[in-house]
């Protein structure tokens, strides 16, 4: 199964110092072997790829939780916030997750209530895994 096809995935993107964060997230299919996913233009992962495109990936369960057996890829992240392909990832979110994006939205405010505005899903994410 292509990375693309699985999921869930576990996205380690790196701090300033080297430090790896691996965090869940809903993964799509893009052309010429890449993936995409969305996250908060203000999430601690988009500022970490704004610092460092690098990032790691593997397949997980929901709650990140490393596949056996799976191994790691490298490759490299590009965020985009508006035009054909965030366009693409998030239809292509909607499509393949359905229901569970309301829902997820949902509580991604309830979770974000007193701390001002946290967009939801308003920044994509394309890797393009090395070969």
């Amino acid at each position: 199964m292509s990375l693309g096809e699985e999921k869930t995935i576990s996205v380690t993107t790196f701090r300033k110092s080297g430090d790896g964060v691996a965090t869940p997230t809903w993964v799509v299919p893009l052309p010429d072997g890449r993936i995409g996913f969305w996250t908060s233009s203000k999430s601690g992962k988009a500022k970490r790829l704004r610092n460092n495109p690098r990032v790691t990936v593997v397949p997980c369960n929901n709650r990140g939780k490393v596949a056996d057996g799976a191994s790691p890829v490298t490759g490299t992240a590009q965020l985009v916030s508006g035009g054909a392909e965030f366009d693409e990832i998030r239809s292509k979110v909607k499509a393949k997750y359905g229901v569970m994006v309301p829902i997820s939205k949902f509580f991604n405010t309830l979770g974000h209530i007193g701390n001002g505005p946290f967009p939801y899903g308003d920044t994509g994410v394309i890797i393009s895994v090395d070969a």
